[in-house]
């Protein structure tokens, strides 16, 4: 498999496991360490215990989605497995940080690294609840054996209704850690939807306003610092929120005229997305990184290549929505399946 990036072509080459990664080896015999970094949208990893401070009401078994111990078991089993597979054609050690969305609280996640088809990768949570309404919260995995954090935080994210009024909304999630050497940046997002209309156009310009502030913070004081923004930000690549306020481009050659680069932008204007709605694709599905991450010129691990995480099983097999992502609910039809949404994921590698 040939892959090409900044300008040179490499040839991948599963070989030994090495600490955190395996080995690629270039055209010029150069040996690498790559790992991988993902992010995934758990569509209501909800339990089946009524929370008083939350509105779960549908996810109970006497509500509207009847959502049973034995439905939330195999949704568990279901997130696991796909989550146990995700690039590891490259990397057979499995991502080594994910960030998550749309899960519970901190059980569901105790849940779901318990999987027999994760377990023994012994990921560790970070997690705080959120103030949304129905308690749906972003969440960071991290495989102790790759990444150490050092420290992390909830950053409220403002954003206000039609009104004027504040409405309560997902926390971005920051993480500081590091890869053997290297010290990492995470923020794990989740934007709010665009069930609301055209108001919540102003508000995902908002999230992405604050996150460029967090960002610009964090690169104030480390200008080439190693920055990962991730989430399910309910914009597409092309968005006015992530072009005009979060200010990314799509060429690593430009990423100094903003420090951020998109690499799904280039999957989106392809035609490729990470969920679907009305025979169309979206790409809410991001992660974002900067300028410290794309010069291989620099010490320590750079970017290598982005990729969504569509494979057949994850599909819908059959029906007016065949090819969609295979997902829990159809409306409040459960249907066994994964996700409404793709997971995404890059490489990230460094030479030996």
């Amino acid at each position: 498999m040939h892959l090409l990036n900044n300008g040179m072509l490499f040839m991948l080459f599963i070989s030994m496991f090495v600490f955190t990664s395996e080995e690629i080896q270039a055209q010029d015999k150069q040996q690498y360490n790559i790992i991988s970094v993902g992010f995934y949208n758990l569509e209501n990893l909800f339990d089946t215990v009524d929370d008083t401070l939350i509105k779960d009401e549908e996810f109970l078994p006497e509500g509207a989605r009847a959502w049973t111990i034995e439905k939330y078991n195999e949704k568990s089993a279901n997130m696991a497995y796909v989550i146990s597979q995700i690039g590891i054609e490259n990397v057979k050690s499995g991502l080594s940080v994910l960030g998550v969305s749309e899960v519970e609280n901190r059980k569901v996640l105790e849940d779901l690294v318990a999987q027999p088809s994760l377990k023994d990768r012994n990921y560790q949570i970070i997690h705080y609840n959120s103030p949304d309404q129905r308690g749906v919260d972003v969440a960071f995995l991290y495989n102790p054996s790759h990444f150490t954090p050092i420290t992390s935080k909830p950053i409220t994210t403002i954003v206000f209704d039609e009104n004027g009024n504040r409405r309560k909304t997902r926390d971005i999630l920051y993480v500081k850690g590091l890869i053997e050497t290297d010290t990492f940046h995470f923020l794990v997002n989740h934007w709010p939807s665009r069930g609301g209309g055209p108001v919540t156009v102003t508000q995902r310009n908002n999230a992405a306003k604050q996150c460029r502030m967090v960002f610009d913070s964090i690169r104030q004081l480390t200008p080439l610092a190693k920055v990962v923004i991730m989430g399910d930000l309910n914009d597409d690549p092309t968005s006015e929120s992530i072009k005009s306020y979060l200010r990314t481009v799509s060429k690593i050659k430009d990423v100094k005229k903003t420090g951020l680069f998109g690499p799904f932008e280039d999957f989106y204007r392809r035609g490729q997305g990470s969920n679907a709605f009305r025979d169309a694709w979206s790409l809410f599905d991001q992660i974002i990184i900067s300028e410290g991450l794309t010069d291989n010129s620099m010490p320590g691990y750079y970017y290598f290549k982005a990729n969504i995480f569509n494979k057949q099983f994850l599909r819908q097999p059959t029906g007016q929505y065949k090819g969609y992502p295979f997902r829990t609910f159809s409306g409040d039809e459960y249907q066994g399946g994964y996700s409404d949404h793709f997971p995404t994921y890059l490489y990230l590698v460094k030479p030996l």
